[in-house]
């Protein structure tokens, strides 16, 4: 399989591994050491399988309070983690919500004795995806070709939101030239039809660049419009309306809004399903207009 900048596999096939579509369970020492990807940040590798969301499971071992977050020291036996909890307005007109009462740890020991098998059969195996049939052609280059020739379209066509069946018939001849499945319990040419194999890849190609943040889906619902990230003036000007506006305040004047508070504030605002990798392109575009500036790691202010 090709691989990018670092030895990583390219982004594009990155949904393609369950690993990175689910919550990896790891230890808190692995998760400390891996390494950011050299294509997206905010991208985690373990080994050779890439990561963007965990499950630690320790004793809590410290507690802050801020206006905005908690922020918790969560110790799993292999090491200590720094795990925030932002509030919302939804959390404000309730209750803090509990810890997990483990009193004899029972969790924690299942817990434990679950994830050395996760370990030995999933992630301490290579990222590999294999041949899907017996001519060689895999899923893999359909999905990297179908999300290339979407990414042509939408950048030659200037395309800021687009629904399914405006862009079906440009996979069409990734489908028409692949033949049809066949198995051992079939006549020959039985298997999915050409209108199903199309919307499986459209499926798995929407998604693949989704996770990117290429795409968002502003609201969900059954005929969904995804939105171009970099191309949707809206979310440009809620993100910079945010920075501009609290950075004039005084906990943030020095330093600038961090990654995860506009993330928190463009979720309320504008789209609860804005993702951080979308959030991340369109803050490295604004920063290359000059129209931002990144003050330090993840911290970013009005360009003045």
């Amino acid at each position: 399989m090709a691989t990018a900048e670092g030895g990583e596999p390219p982004s594009v096939l990155w949904g393609l591994d369950p690993v990175f579509c689910a919550f990896a369970r790891l230890y808190v020492k692995d998760v400390l050491r891996m390494r950011e990807s050299y294509q997206v940040p905010g991208i985690y590798f373990y080994n050779s399988r890439p990561i963007y969301k965990v499950d630690v499971l320790g004793t809590v071992v410290y507690k802050r309070e801020r206006e905005d977050f908690y922020c918790y020291g969560v110790d799993d036996g292999t090491g200590v983690i720094n795990c925030l909890c932002w509030k919302n307005e939804q959390w404000r007109e309730t209750d803090a919500p509990d810890k997990v009462n483990d009193p004899v740890m029972a969790v924690q020991i299942a817990w434990m004795m679950e994830v050395p098998q996760l370990y030995r059969q999933c992630y301490d195996k290579p990222f590999q995806l294999q041949p899907s049939d017996a001519t060689g052609s895999s899923t893999v280059s359909s999905i990297a070709r179908a999300a290339h020739i979407l990414k042509e379209f939408i950048k030659a066509k200037a395309v800021a939101k687009f629904r399914v069946y405006d862009v079906q018939d440009l996979l069409q001849p990734l489908i028409s030239s692949q033949p049809p499945a066949t198995s051992t319990d079939q006549e020959p040419g039985a298997g999915p039809s050409a209108g199903q194999q199309l919307r499986k890849l459209l499926r798995e190609v929407l998604r693949v660049l989704q996770d990117e943040g290429t795409v968002f889906c502003k609201v969900k619902s059954q005929d969904e419009v995804y939105y171009v990230t970099e191309q949707d003036k809206d979310l440009l000007m809620a993100i910079k309306d945010i920075i501009r506006d609290d950075s004039r305040r005084d906990k943030y004047a020095e330093k600038g809004c961090h990654i995860l508070h506009v993330l928190s504030a463009v979720r309320q605002r504008y789209s609860p399903n804005v993702s951080r990798e979308a959030l991340e392109l369109v803050l490295k575009a604004l920063e290359c207009n000059s129209e931002i500036i990144s003050t330090s790691d993840s911290y970013y202010t009005m360009f003045s």
